[in-house]
């Protein structure tokens, strides 16, 4: 906390160094002519840039911004403080709501003696890469990848860079490539990368049951497909629990499991719940093997060693409510995991 309080004291600092030597060097008795801009640096460093990011503050530097009214970015009216422009420094934060898709890609500044324009690109916050489906695709097939933020994006899968169909602000279309089983698919922009933490070939569950996993239909629980609401792609469970009872997947027989080294799956709950993880018909009532559940989906992991070492086969996965009390809960992205 005290190294957060001094980065920021030192950055506040810097400002006003800046401030203080260009104003000294303005000579106040000439009268500025119409503006120009030179640059744009990043006030945390006073690095030159040629893009910049919503919510961080810039040092814009030219001539004759002495009484600026309006400054710009992408057409978007963004405020500044008087107090930080001089005739020859502006410090100015872009806000938050600059568009940065199929926009002017320009800064603009407005002084009663003329308008500067300046090329500059606003560019998105880094991608976030939500899920990808199917987990399970194979070489050659395709997969849809979800997020935000995906602005001529770069598909990579263990470092190899996967052919794209198609792809929008939230939505990205790609080929799987050779060698992908067990590895994990990264999506970069000019604004930074994001990978998605469940590998491809690992799942049980992501929108549908893979053979021979499912969960009787006698347990009353129901598939919902939202994908807003979804933690991977598009369809979840959800079950209302009551007091200790369970929700309780097949028996099956998985010996083919020595590369992976534990489950995950994610959870949630309307309000605030506990599950007990049913491992192969063990660990029913073992508080060793709860967890907590609130609105969030969380994902929840257990190793081999966790789960009393490495085990024969995968046979069954169930969850016993852990609360004494009724609450719906709701589950997803059922998978393996790998190193």
């Amino acid at each position: 906390m005290k190294n957060f309080r001094l980065k920021h004291i030192l950055g506040l600092l810097s400002v006003f160094a800046i401030l203080f030597v260009v104003s000294c060097n303005d000579d106040d008795s000439i009268t500025p002519g119409k503006p120009s801009i030179e640059s744009v640096s990043l006030a945390e460093n006073d690095s030159l840039v040629e893009y910049g990011y919503a919510n961080n503050m810039y040092i814009v530097r030219g001539a004759g911004f002495t009484g600026t009214e309006k400054i710009y970015f992408n057409d978007v009216d963004t405020y500044f403080n008087p107090t930080l422009v001089t005739d020859g420094v502006i410090f100015v934060t872009i806000d938050e709501d600059t568009p940065y898709e199929n926009a002017s890609n320009e800064l603009k500044v407005v002084t009663p003696r003329g308008t500067a324009i300046y090329a500059f690109v606003v560019a998105p916050p880094a991608p976030t890469l939500k899920s990808f489906q199917p987990i399970n695709a194979a070489e050659g097939e395709e997969i849809t990848i979800y997020g935000r933020y995906f602005l001529d994006p770069v598909v990579t899968i263990d470092g190899v860079e996967a052919e794209i169909v198609s792809s929008s602000i939230n939505q990205i279309v790609a080929i799987v490539p050779a060698g992908s089983n067990g590895k994990y698919v990264q999506v970069e922009t000019i604004s930074g990368s994001s990978e998605w933490d469940t590998a491809i070939g690992t799942a049980i569950y992501d929108d549908a049951f893979y053979a021979p996993w499912d969960i009787e239909a006698w347990n009353n629980h129901e598939y919902i497909t939202n994908e807003a609401d979804a933690y991977q792609g598009t369809t979840f469970i959800k079950k209302e629990i009551a007091g200790w009872d369970n929700i309780q997947g097949n028996w099956n027989w998985d010996d083919q499991i020595s590369q992976y080294t534990g489950i995950h799956f994610a959870v949630r709950s309307d309000d605030a719940g506990k599950l007990v993880l049913i491992f192969n018909g063990n660990n029913w009532g073992d508080a060793n093997y709860s967890f907590e559940t609130t609105e969030e989906w969380i994902d929840v992991r257990f190793t081999w060693e966790e789960l009393g070492g490495m085990p024969e086969a995968l046979q069954n996965i169930s969850f016993q409510e852990f609360t004494g009390e009724t609450h719906n809960y709701y589950f997803d992205n059922f998978g393996y995991t790998v190193d």
